[in-house]
């Protein structure tokens, strides 16, 4: 029924249908690569700076060398989020921050090294592709050698942060001083030929058109064939509160029928590539999420013990106890499993 690959024009003539159809074909895609089952994990995400050079003009999180409320985490406070996020029974800690420059190589391997020896049973799903490219530049190692250190230390795969848009045009006006497209595919490709998997996302509603959304997931699949590395493809909406790009190009919040149809487009785009399509309660809310497992999500994301990004633009983003997500999924009338980072079924 689908082609093993889509040009631009195939997958712009699927964006211009209607949502519903859309979801009907993306549902029926979902049921046929992974059934009905609905899966989840238990995790934490820890920022340890909020210090950035990029200074990207969606973000609202960052802040400059000096500010007031700058702040670095030593490496006992990260092991003691660490251990708190234990106790509530994660799995995954999900470890990101910003570009900053006075932060060593080391400091990135001592805190992998601590979390390996102290909670050897979580995922250490550290650095997103930005961060692990600014360690190769600001320690004069190569990319491949960076990443070595890291897995030596104790890296064990690595979240898909900072894909945004997979388009320079874009990527120029949103986040001028971030690297390049080609670039977050060079980090991903390197990692998944030493055997790190990683997820990849996708924000849209950056002033982004049609089209380019399309690229963005032609260019996921297109890296997917290259090396299977990819355990999942989560997207969603550019949260505009307190940024930059909302105040000067009055970008506003994408609405919840745009989200259902990028996710329904998500899984015609990668059918036959990645099976798992993560639904965002995070940024759509509870409810949006849980329609979106019948336009082609097949999972509900992550507690989120800690988050603190998308709460900086006022998005109200909280920790949800696995027994309310259990009970979420379940009202649907889908079954529900606790899952690890590799999907692998731990529970349900």
């Amino acid at each position: 029924m689908f082609p093993e690959e889509f040009s631009i024009e195939e997958g712009l003539e699927l964006y211009n249908r209607d949502v519903q159809t859309l979801g009907q074909m993306a549902d029926g895609l979902r049921r046929e690569a992974c059934g009905d089952l609905v899966t989840f994990v238990i995790d934490c995400n820890i920022n340890y700076t909020n210090v950035c050079v990029s200074r990207c003009r969606f973000c609202a999180f960052y802040r400059s060398r000096g500010a007031e409320d700058a702040y670095v985490l030593s490496i006992d406070e990260i092991m003691e989020k660490i251990g708190e996020a234990v106790r509530l029974g994660a799995t995954q800690i999900l470890m990101q921050g910003g570009l900053n420059p006075d932060l060593p190589v080391e400091y990135y391997e001592e805190m992998l090294e601590k979390t390996r020896k102290r909670f050897p049973s979580v995922q250490r799903h550290f650095f997103s592709p930005a961060e692990i490219q600014f360690m190769a530049k600001v320690s004069g190692n190569s990319l491949k050698e960076t990443l070595e250190r890291l897995v030596e230390a104790g890296l064990q795969s690595i979240p898909g942060g900072g894909a945004e848009i997979l388009d320079d045009r874009v990527r120029k006006k949103v986040s001028p001083n971030k690297i390049s497209w080609e670039e977050w595919k060079e980090v991903m490709v390197t990692a998944h030929e030493i055997g790190l998997p990683t997820t990849a996302t996708m924000v849209f509603g950056l002033g982004e058109g049609p089209e380019e959304r399309v690229r963005h997931i032609l260019r996921i699949r297109e890296i997917q064939e290259e090396t299977g590395g990819f355990t999942a493809f989560i997207p969603w909406s550019f949260q505009p509160g307190n940024t930059v790009l909302a105040r000067r190009e009055g970008i506003r919040k994408a609405s919840g029928i745009e989200y259902l149809k990028v996710v329904a487009l998500s899984r015609i785009l990668l059918h036959g590539a990645i099976p798992n399509i993560q639904a965002s309660h995070v940024t759509q809310g509870t409810r949006v999420a849980q329609v979106a497992l019948f336009y082609g999500a097949n999972d509900f994301g992550g507690t989120m013990i800690e988050e603190n990004v998308v709460r900086a633009t006022g998005t109200v983003s909280q920790y949800i106890a696995p027994e309310k997500i259990i009970r979420l999924i379940r009202d649907t009338g889908r079954p529900a499993a606790r899952r690890d980072t590799l999907y692998n079924i731990l529970e349900g």
